[in-house]
């Protein structure tokens, strides 16, 4: 009679771990789905397809201990200083996480752009840009933004687009870079999932951090922090310069 009641219990346990599996996939298969198709037409691999914006939004990346840009994060750099150049945008908006002492992907971002040559009343800084969310929902409501292209990795530029949109602008998107071996491997497997969040986010729209306005209109100084003592410099001589 144990014996019998084990292998019911046995395979009860297995039909539940299947129909959880299943239900993970078809969540997992349906927002990415939805993210692909409501981004499609927006993605451009070639700054010259893109149509102009106000300004041209950077999310953060990783930022190494000797102030040297990731691979991701000079690509995204590049991206939109080539935009500036071209005309296409009037401004860059540099958005990356300055939570605690000592790490700055903001000003090591802005640094960047202008040893590229852009003028520093056409850089803006969002040092609240925790997420892809905040970064789109901040760009919106604490900066006025209208028209953006968002510049980075292919694999995160449908999520990217699909919450500017939700966040009120109209977006689109450069897809940067390539490769990057296992790291952009690992980061393109993550980006599967991460669009479940970001379904939800642009469904939900949950609050970010607020803060006072700065019109991208405006001057790119007017958003600029106080400098972090803890945090390195922009290593301009050992990283990859900014072409």
């Amino acid at each position: 009679m144990r014996r019998l009641l084990r292998s019911r219990t046995t395979r009860r346990l297995i039909r539940f771990g299947v129909l959880l599996g299943l239900v993970g996939f078809l969540t997992v298969a349906t927002a990415n789905a939805v993210v692909l198709a409501r981004s499609h037409g927006k993605v451009h691999s070639a700054a010259a397809d893109i149509d102009p914006a106000q300004v041209a939004i950077v999310p953060g990346a990783l930022v190494k201990p000797d102030g040297t840009l990731s691979a991701m994060l000079r690509d995204r750099i590049a991206g939109a200083v080539e935009l500036y150049r071209a005309g296409t945008v009037d401004r860059i908006l540099v958005s990356g996480d300055h939570g605690q002492l000592g790490y700055d992907e903001t000003d090591t971002m802005r640094d960047a752009v202008l040893a590229a040559g852009v003028p520093a009343e056409a850089v803006f800084t969002d040092y609240a840009g925790f997420d892809t969310w905040s970064t789109m929902q901040r760009a919106r409501a604490i900066f006025g933004v209208d028209t953006a292209i968002v510049v980075t990795q292919g694999f995160h530029t449908a999520r990217a687009v699909d919450l500017g949109r939700a966040a009120g602008i109209d977006m689109q998107a450069l897809a940067v870079g390539g490769g990057y071996g296992g790291k952009g491997r690992q980061s393109a497997v993550r980006e599967v999932v991460a669009r479940v969040k970001g379904l939800e986010e642009a469904t939900v729209k949950p609050d970010v951090m607020s803060g006072p306005e700065l019109p991208i209109t405006g001057n790119g100084r007017s958003s600029w922090g106080p400098v972090d003592p803890a945090a390195p410099a922009y290593a301009v001589t050992t990283s990859t310069p900014v072409e």
